[in-house]
């Protein structure tokens, strides 16, 4: 069995890693350490405020991100009580960051009153192309692909265009906004991670946010690597739970990658993503006050 990957989407030749149906979609068991003001959605699992589940991560400078600017999530195909959610929320934009032909296939419900901008994070149709085809057989084989599709965000100049691009919108949006991909954890977890380490967040809590999917996420996740144990066997279940969930290599080797092509994070967003000192310093104020 193979399964195909670019960003956070999947491309299945199995249906066994097909769509979540509703059940396991409408999962609403979260497992966190911490109180979130940011509601739970039942039908978005994995939406949460960027600033963190509690009262704001602190930066370097002792100032806390801003709660209520910058959600991030998985696809919003909400049901009627989430979307309400949303709309209450008084959301502006949604940046989707999926490809147009997961757009088509799993339309956003996009909250009342808020501009949708689909930024297809994976370069379009030139360099969208599938990193590699994994055999499911290892979970190695599964984090050897997953590590490369981190480091390719950072050296692919298509995605770095895209990438920049979001930020550079992020930057002069008013209002709150989501950014979202499909399952809220490789493209939209990357712009996240970003954009905690332009607020001035370490890298220690920056990880920490990353790996909350595991945990928001984490009914979904068990739901499909049980489909999948029983119908190919624990090797191939054990491949799935890399997949559909995060891991502490996959964000460091987009870091690590950053170290070596670009010596430092500073010399990624300028000269990688192509932001400039006024997009910087206005991201961080959007983040920070």
């Amino acid at each position: 069995m193979t399964i195909t990957f670019a960003g956070c989407s999947r491309d299945t030749h199995d249906s066994t890693l097909g769509a979540l149906p509703p059940s396991v979609t409408a999962s609403q068991s979260v497992d966190v350490t911490a109180p979130t003001k940011a509601p739970i959605l039942i039908s978005a699992n994995n939406f949460r405020d960027l600033a963190g589940p509690d009262i704001g991560y602190i930066t370097s400078d002792g100032r806390r991100v801003r709660e209520g600017v910058v959600y991030r999530s998985n696809a919003l195909t909400t049901n009627d009580s989430d979307a309400a959610t949303l709309d209450s929320l008084g959301i502006k934009t949604v940046f989707d960051l999926r490809t147009p032909a997961e757009v088509t296939e799993k339309p956003d419900r996009v909250p009342a009153g808020a501009r949708y901008q689909n930024i297809d994070v994976s370069g379009g149709t030139k360099t969208a192309t599938v990193l590699s085809s994994v055999d499911l057989s290892t979970p190695e084989g599964a984090r050897n692909m997953v590590t490369g599709a981190y480091r390719k965000i950072v050296t692919d100049p298509a995605m770095q265009a895209q990438f920049g691009a979001l930020l550079t919108d992020v930057a002069v949006t008013d209002g709150p906004l989501i950014i979202h991909c499909s399952a809220g954890k490789d493209r939209a977890g990357w712009a996240s991670a970003v954009l905690l380490k332009i607020a001035g967040v370490d890298d220690a809590t920056v990880m920490s946010n990353y790996l909350l999917t595991n945990e928001y996420s984490k009914d979904s996740i068990e739901s499909v690597v049980a489909k999948t144990t029983a119908s190919d066997g624990e090797q191939a279940g054990a491949a799935v739970r890399v997949i559909y969930g995060v891991s502490p290599e996959f964000l460091q080797a987009g870091f690590d990658e950053i170290s070596t092509i670009f010596g430092t994070f500073e010399n990624y967003l300028t000269m990688g993503l192509g932001l400039t000192p006024d997009t910087i310093a206005a991201l961080k104020t959007k983040l920070t006050g």
